[in-house]
C-alpha cells in the first residue's frame, strides 16, 4: 500500500479495562446519532411489491445453490448403478469398488471446485455488467448443467454428469455472491438484515426440495433420476422470466455509472414514496468514502497490520461454517442413516431437511437480539455435543439397537445448531469487518476459502469414513472445539455497529500497533481519523 497521508494528532483516551487476559475485548459503541427528521424513518421499513419481486427473484439462484448441494444424495445407488452399468457396457467388466468410489466422490465434489472459481469471479460481473444483469446471464450455466446432467443417462456418459455438476458448481459459487449483494443494495436500511437472511433461507429451501423429490417415490428412481438433476432447469426458466422486471441496484446505478436520476427512479420504486432523499444522501456518502479509500488488492489484505486481524477472523469463520461436519450431514446423510440402523433413511434425511429449515427461521428472528458472536458460540458448542452423541450411538448400535434413535437425534440437533450460529453467521461478520475499499477483496477471500473447504469434505469424507467407522464424527468434534475456542477469543461483538465503525477500529489499530495497547485499539471509535 501507498504511504498514509499525516494524521493528526490523536487525542489523549483513557484505554479500557480487558474483561480478560487474551480475550478479544468488545468494540466500543459510540454515542448513539439523532435520526435525520422527515418521513425517512416510517418509509424505511416498507415492503413494496416491487422490493418483494426483486428479492423473490434473486433468491431462486440461493435455492438452485440449495437444490444442487442437497440434490446428489438421495439418488446415490442408482446414480452408482449407472456408473457400473456404462463401465461394463464400455469395458466389458464390472467396475472395482476403489474406482466407483473414486468417481462418486468426484461427482460430489467437483461441486465445490466449480463453486471456488465462480466465487472468486464474482467481481469480473458485477462492476461490468451490473448486479441483476449478472444475475441473468449466469442462468446461461444452469441451463448448460440442466442439459448436460438430464442426458448423461441417454449418452452412457458419467462424464457429462461430472461436467454439469462442475458446471452448476460455476454457477451457484458466482450465486454466492451476486444474491447477498443485490438483495443487500435494494433493502431499505430497516430491513436490510432481515431481507438479507432470505439468502441462507433460500438455501436451505432447496435442500429440503432436493430431498423431497429424490425420494425413490417421485424422482429418485432408476428411470428418473435424470430428470432430478435436470430439473434446475425449471428455476433457472424462472429467474429469467422475473429478473428483467425487478430493477438493477440503485447503488450501481449512482456509485458505479454516476446515473443519480436512474437510481432516484429506481429507489421511488422500491420504496414506494417520492422522498428517497435520505437514501440518495447515505449512497453518496458511501461513493465519498470509496473514493476516500484506495482499493485493497488480495495480498494487501494479508500484508498490511491493519486488515491481517480482520481477514484471519473471516477465513476462519468460513472455516468454521465447512469444516463442522454439516455438509458430511448433507452429501451423506441417507448413507449415515442406514448404517445406524433407520429403516427408512430417505425420510429420516428430509425431517433433517425441515429441521434445518425451521431453525433458519428461528435464527432470523433472534440474531439482532442475542447477537452474532454469542450465537455462533452456542451453535459451534451444540453441535460439537451432538457430534459426541452420534459417536456414541454409532459405536454402541451393535450392542443397542435403540441407538439408532439417539443418532437421529444428534443429528437433527446437529442440523438446528448449525442453523443458529455457523450457517448464517459467517457471511454477516465478514461484510461487518470490512469497510467500502477492502470488502470486494475480503469477500472474494472469504468465498475462496468456503468453497475450497466445501470441496475438501466432500471428497475426503468418504474415504476417512472408511478408515475411522463409527469415530469419524470425533474428527469434526476436535475442529468445532478449535473454532469455539478461537471465537470466544478472537471475534468481536458486531450487533448494532455501522459497518465504518467496526472497520474503523481495525484500521486505527492495524496503522500503529507499534504504539497502542490492545486496549487502546478496542476503544477507537467511528470518528477516529481514517
Amino acid at each position: 500500500m501507498g504511504a498514509a497521508p499525516p494524521r493528526p494528532a490523536p487525542r489523549a483516551l483513557k484505554p479500557l479495562q480487558c474483561p480478560r487476559a487474551g480475550r478479544a475485548p468488545p468494540l466500543r459503541r459510540p454515542a448513539p446519532r439523532s435520526a435525520p427528521p422527515g418521513p425517512a424513518m416510517e418509509t424505511g421499513s416498507k415492503m413494496t411489491a416491487r422490493l418483494m419481486l426483486a428479492v423473490g427473484g434473486a433468491v431462486l439462484g440461493s435455492l438452485q445453490f440449495g437444490y444442487n448441494t442437497g440434490v446428489i444424495n438421495a439418488p446415490q445407488k442408482v446414480i452408482e448403478d449407472f456408473y457400473n452399468r456404462t463401465w461394463l457396457y464400455r469395458y466389458d467388466e464390472p467396475i472395482s469398488p476403489g474406482t466407483l468410489t473414486t468417481l462418486w466422490s468426484l461427482s460430489v465434489a467437483i461441486f465445490s471446485v466449480g463453486g471456488m472459481i465462480g466465487s472468486f469471479s464474482v467481481g469480473l460481473f458485477v462492476n461490468r455488467f451490473g448486479r441483476r444483469n449478472s444475475m441473468l446471464m449466469s442462468n446461461v450455466l444452469a441451463f448448460l448443467a440442466a442439459v448436460l446432467m438430464g442426458f448423461s443417462k441417454m449418452a452412457f456418459s458419467f462424464e457429462m454428469l461430472i461436467l454439469g455438476r462442475f458446471i452448476i458448481g460455476l454457477y451457484s459459487g458466482l450465486t454466492t455472491g451476486f444474491v447477498p449483494m443485490y438483495v443487500g443494495e435494494v433493502s431499505p436500511t430497516a430491513l436490510r438484515g432481515a431481507l438479507g437472511t432470505f439468502h441462507q433461507l433460500g438455501i436451505v429451501l432447496g435442500i429440503l426440495i432436493a430431498q423431497v423429490f429424490g425420494l425413490d417415490l417421485i424422482m429418485g428412481n432408476d428411470s428418473l433420476w435424470p430428470l432430478l438433476l435436470g430439473f434446475i432447469f425449471v428455476p433457472a426458466l424462472l429467474q429469467c422470466a422475473i429478473l428483467p422486471f425487478a430493477p438493477e441496484s440503485p447503488r450501481f446505478l449512482l456509485i458505479n455509472r454516476n446515473e443519480e436520476n436512474k437510481a432516484k427512479s429506481v429507489l421511488k420504486k422500491l420504496r414506494g414514496t417520492t422522498d428517497v432523499s435520505s437514501d440518495l444522501q447515505e449512497m453518496k456518502e458511501e461513493s465519498r468514502q470509496m473514493m476516500r479509500e484506495k482499493k485493497v488488492t488480495i495480498m494487501e489484505l494479508f500484508r498490511s497490520p491493519m486488515y491481517r486481524q480482520p481477514i484471519l477472523i473471516a477465513i476462519v469463520l468460513q472455516l468454521s461454517q465447512q469444516l463442522s461436519g454439516i455438509n458430511a450431514v448433507f452429501y451423506y446423510s441417507t448413507s449415515i442413516f442406514e448404517k445406524s440402523g433407520v429403516e427408512q433413511p430417505v425420510y429420516a434425511t428430509i425431517g433433517s431437511g425441515v429441521v434445518n429449515t425451521a431453525f433458519t427461521v428461528v435464527s432470523l428472528f433472534v440474531v439482532e437480539r442475542a447477537g452474532r458472536r454469542t450465537l455462533h458460540l452456542i451453535g459451534l458448542a451444540g453441535m460439537a455435543g451432538c457430534a459426541v452423541l452420534m459417536t456414541i450411538a454409532l459405536t454402541l448400535l451393535d450392542q443397542m439397537p435403540w441407538m439408532s434413535y439417539l443418532s437421529i437425534v444428534a443429528i437433527f440437533g446437529f442440523v438446528a445448531f448449525f442453523e443458529i450460529g455457523p450457517g448464517p453467521i459467517p457471511w454477516f461478520i465478514v461484510a461487518e469487518l470490512f469497510s467500502q475499499g477492502p470488502r470486494p477483496a475480503a469477500f472474494a477471500v472469504a468465498g475462496l476459502s468456503n468453497w475450497t473447504s466445501n470441496f475438501i469434505v466432500g471428497m475426503g469424507f468418504q474415504y476417512i469414513a472408511q478408515l475411522c467407522g463409527s469415530y469419524v464424527f470425533i474428527i469434526f468434534t476436535v475442529l468445532l472445539v478449535l473454532f469455539f475456542i478461537f471465537t470466544y477469543f478472537k471475534v468481536p461483538e458486531t450487533k448494532g455497529r455501522t459497518f465504518d465503525e467496526i472497520a474503523s477500529g481495525f484500521r486505527q489499530g492495524g496503522a500503529s500497533q507499534s504504539d497502542k495497547t490492545p486496549d487502546e485499539f478496542h476503544s477507537l471509535g467511528a470518528d477516529s481519523q481514517v
